[in-house]
């Protein structure tokens, strides 16, 4: 059973979000995922708004980049998004592009140091401990949260390469996985994530979700080339789709077969328009896909 959901790029401006946030919400769509790119729009920001405005859909942010970020900040507000919003949001964190990193003065020597560092500390504040932490990036004395969401809030890792996926089975519960993903690419994640998960001992279940480029209407296949290209993905095999419902839900389900628990489409950068693409994907591309069953906050 396979969850769907759809993007809300940053690329346009952000008083457009409200009127997708609820239409998203009106049309049934199960989650709308945003993202926190330098230097267009923060993702903490937006998801409380788009949460504000809607009742139902769920709401991902995608990433939010560690480097920018104090781990004590970090879990103050989504112990805060927990509790306004019970179940609706889903947070990842994530290295970030490194160039951008490197814009703010914020890179770091070993991003995946920081990363590990950063999970470990973030979903120990979330179950709600009392953290000392002297670690190379994260430095924690006495911490703990005056508002800890009522359960733990499970918290994903963006990763592309072995060594964070591995990383991403070991320390998050979850794992985002780019556009550039192809099935054969999820499948290859899914071993490392549960290779790891095994080497620490972990059970229960760890999400893999994956965006999927989609682009439908008359200039569907057009907008896609030119997206690929300009993403150095042009001779990419399996990455991306265009076309009609069934066409995108072909491609859906093959993501799912190869390990995806969960399938956001991404519309192309210059999609006409977003609005008809969060409908699209909920009332023509669902119906063709199946259905996860509800999940709880702890597992989805």
């Amino acid at each position: 059973m396979t969850g769907l959901g759809a993007v809300f790029r940053p690329q346009l401006p952000p008083e457009r979000l409200r009127a997708v946030a609820r239409l998203a919400d009106a049309v049934g769509l199960e989650e709308l995922w945003l993202w926190e790119d330098c230097f267009l729009e923060g993702g903490v920001s937006t998801a409380a708004a788009a949460l504000a405005w809607t009742e139902r859909v769920r709401v991902g942010i995608g990433l939010l980049p560690v480097p920018l970020r104090n781990v004590a900040v970090t879990a103050m507000e989504a112990a805060s998004l927990e509790r306004m919003f019970p179940g609706r949001a889903t947070l990842t964190v994530g290295h970030g592009v490194q160039d951008w990193m490197g814009q703010v003065g914020a890179r770091a020597a070993s991003p995946l140091t920081l990363l590990g560092e950063h999970l470990d500390a973030l979903r120990a504040l979330l179950r709600g401990e009392r953290l000392s932490v002297g670690g190379r990036y994260v430095k924690l004395t006495d911490v703990a949260l005056d508002w800890p969401p009522a359960q733990p809030v499970p918290v994903l890792a963006g990763a592309t390469g072995p060594r964070t996926l591995h990383l991403s089975g070991a320390r998050a519960d979850g794992t985002l996985l780019t556009a550039a993903t192809s099935p054969d690419g999820v499948r290859r994640a899914r071993r490392i994530v549960d290779e790891a998960r095994a080497e620490a001992g972990r059970g229960g279940a760890h999400r893999i979700v994956v965006y999927l480029l989609a682009a439908t209407g008359p200039d569907a296949a057009s907008r896609l080339r030119a997206e690929l290209a300009a993403e150095g993905l042009a001779a990419a095999h399996g990455v991306g789709v265009a076309g009609d419902a069934g066409t995108v839900a072909e491609a859906v389900r093959r993501l799912a077969g190869a390990g995806a628990d969960t399938v956001v489409l991404q519309p192309t950068g210059d999609e006409p328009d977003p609005e008809g693409f969060v409908r699209f994907v909920a009332e023509e591309v669902r119906p063709l896909v199946p259905q996860a069953p509800h999940r709880t906050p702890l597992t989805w």
